[in-house]
């Protein structure tokens, strides 16, 4: 049975300048704090609530792996957590590979209980500090 790719957003987010944290035994420790970001979809539309935004980029040879959370404010003002991981390419330098992440979803809101159940897939570019997403639910 084939996998369906349904769209359901797509995210753009501004990123602070980097933190470099360094090399350490898992590999090179990159902070990117996130500024602002959105989410407009025909399923879901919001931005970012509070500050508690970020990713914890860790860079290991060519290989970066993503570890970002965020929380967002529909524009009908449910609460919806996101968790995603993902890996890029970093052998060109910032920007020079797309990202792909799995994004999960929380949130207690019955109008958005349907996120709690589905699995989604994303493909990102970085410009600069702009960061652009299409997200898909898995079907």
């Amino acid at each position: 049975m084939p996998v369906e790719l349904i769209p359901l957003c797509t995210l753009e987010v501004t990123l602070a300048d980097p933190m470099i944290v360094g090399d350490g035994p898992a590999g090179l420790r990159v902070i990117f704090e996130v500024e602002e970001a959105t989410v407009e979809g025909e399923r879901i539309k919001g931005k970012m609530k509070g500050h508690a935004t970020a990713d914890w980029l860790l860079v290991h040879g060519t290989v970066g792996t993503l570890d970002v959370r965020a929380t967002f404010e529909t524009h009908d003002g449910a609460l919806v957590f996101a968790q995603y991981n993902g890996r890029t390419d970093t052998s060109a330098g910032p920007g020079g590979a797309p990202i792909y992440v799995t994004p999960r979803f929380e949130t207690g809101d019955e109008r958005y209980s349907w996120l709690n159940a589905i699995q989604a897939v994303g493909k990102g570019t970085l410009d600069g500090n702009r960061l652009s997403y299409e997200w898909y639910e898995l079907r």
